[in-house]
């Protein structure tokens, strides 16, 4: 299939162009590069030998993704693009409804006017918002405590209703746990601009010496050290779930959680980094930050039955990619 990946120049979306090239697909990318590289989809062609097609295009601008549609031949989308740091939406709100709402309904509706019936959409474990773990894909969504949160449940109303509204569109759902590590070549991974909104690489960064010091926020939650527990999955594994999703497609809606089924704690995290790679993470606890929840892990078992996906990957493949691809990154 031609798959048209929107922010396919991010760290998840070059994971999933490696594996859906590796699948047989050809991959169209559209990204504004606002917080990706250019250079990352030219180690994608280094991973897998392929050119790939490449528009520098916002896609909340409809003329540029009429372009495209008309341009190509599209058989699927698997839309990513979006602005993704919890506390800038809350100090951005605007900025969060605007670019994740209004590029859903572009997409969603050049989709319709050119028949093209599969859609995949990045969304999160945010919208559960503080439910009880694991989460399930059946339980009622709690308005979630940020405007990104609010932003992906948002958008997959607007999926949902798309697909109710018109015969023969499908879109599936992923909602996502914490994705980490990095791809087994070292060439592309997690390299965000400016400050990490993510844990990985603030402990990578850390151990590099970039950063003095991980701040570790609250240390009184009841889980099993006091820090935050979160489900951590190997972005590789993440990636081909979006291949089997896309491939399995059919009309209507279909919703899957992506993730180890597993907890993991922010410590027991640092502690299996500098087991598996023999270097320091210094860190220090501070205060519990605004909105984050004690205990967030998948049930995923829905994506094993209906998908034949599950996680492979280990905490220490994770931590030991992780750092593969911050030694390699030029200072």
């Amino acid at each position: 299939m031609n798959i048209f990946v929107t922010g396919g120049a991010g760290y998840i979306g070059t994971h999933t162009c490696v594996e859906l090239i590796k699948a047989g697909h050809e991959v169209i990318v559209a990204d504004n590069l606002v917080n990706s590289r250019k250079e990352a989809l030219d180690k994608v062609t280094e991973i897998t030998g392929k050119e790939i097609t490449f528009y520098e295009v916002d896609v909340t601008d409809r003329e540029e993704v009429e372009k495209i549609f008309n341009t190509h031949k599209i058989d699927g989308v698997i839309h990513f693009a979006g602005l993704k740091a919890v506390g800038e939406s809350v100090a951005k709100p605007l900025a969060y409804y605007y670019n994740n709402l209004v590029s859903t309904m572009v997409l969603a509706d050049a989709c319709v006017r050119h028949k093209v019936n599969r859609f995949v959409f990045s969304s999160s474990a945010t919208v559960y918002g503080d439910n009880m773990v694991p989460f399930k894909e059946t339980m009622l969504l709690l308005p979630t405590t940020n405007p990104y949160g609010e932003t992906k449940a948002m958008s997959e109303r607007i999926l949902s209703d798309t697909a109710s509204a018109n015969e023969g569109f499908g879109v599936t759902l992923l909602r996502y746990f914490n994705p980490v590590g990095a791809h087994e070549s070292g060439l592309i991974g997690e390299n965000p601009n400016g400050i990490p909104n993510n844990l990985m690489p603030f402990v990578t960064q850390v151990a590099k010496g970039k950063r003095e010091k991980l701040s570790v926020f609250g240390k009184d939650y009841d889980t099993v050290d006091g820090t935050g527990v979160r489900d951590y999955i190997h972005v590789v594994d993440l990636a081909i779930g979006h291949v089997k999703a896309i491939e399995k497609l059919g009309k209507g809606v279909h919703i899957y959680n992506l993730g180890t089924g597993r907890g993991t704690s922010v410590l027991e995290l640092v502690h299996a980094f500098e087991e598996a790679n023999g270097v320091k993470v210094p860190y220090e606890i501070c205060d519990r930050r605004p909105g984050d929840i004690a205990s967030c892990y998948a049930d995923a078992e829905k994506a094993k039955v209906e998908l034949g996906w599950t996680a492979q990957k280990s905490i220490h493949d994770m931590v030991r990619d992780s750092w593969r691809f911050e030694q390699g990154l030029e200072e």
